[in-house]
């Protein structure tokens, strides 16, 4: 076929289709979703515990799915795909003292992805910032995630508190 043929016959799509202002199967909303932060540090923290995060501050919450008084967990009550995610700032009491810093998702009371900091000994430091996330599938009526932390430290560790410094959140994949 010659390309003059071709070009005499091209179609003008909008002229054969029409819309109707309707799309199905297209799109979504990426909920139930939250975040919260803490609202005051945690102090007094033994050197080398894991300990929850009490991100007792919620921002947003579209579902109610998280317990900001008790538990600080989120457990979404609409199965699927989840991103979730928590940052944390931990430092010691003692100064320049702190050479391992961790912060954990833990999906159903058990660490479920891991985020580790190691420093030479020799060279500690006092403050570490840690960020997380993990795509994790939620079944829709219990399974639950909560932030953990843990510091080794010549002395006592803490948590800091506010938006600028910390957050949990997650929110649904659209699939």
């Amino acid at each position: 076929m010659a390309i003059d043929k071709i070009q005499s016959e091209s179609i003008n799509l909008a002229d054969n289709f029409a819309f109707t202002g309707t799309v199905t199967g297209a799109g979504g909303a990426n909920t139930p979703y939250f975040e919260a932060y803490q609202s005051s540090a945690q102090s007094g923290i033994s050197s080398g515990t894991t300990t929850k995060i009490t991100f007792n501050t919620e921002r947003f919450d579209t579902a109610g799915n998280y317990d900001h008084s008790t538990n600080y967990r989120f457990t979404p009550q609409t199965a699927g795909k989840y991103f979730v995610y928590a940052g944390a700032t931990i430092g010691t009491d003692g100064g320049y003292d702190a050479y391992s810093f961790q912060l954990h998702i833990y999906k159903n009371g058990s660490s479920y992805v891991k985020q580790a900091d190691l420093v030479n000994p020799s060279y500690s430091i006092s403050t570490k910032s840690l960020n997380i996330f993990a795509n994790i599938d939620f079944n829709g009526s219990s399974d639950y995630v909560e932030i953990f932390a843990r510091t080794v430290a010549g002395s006592t560790v803490y948590i800091d508190a506010g938006l600028t410094t910390g957050s949990f959140g997650a929110y649904k994949i659209i699939e």
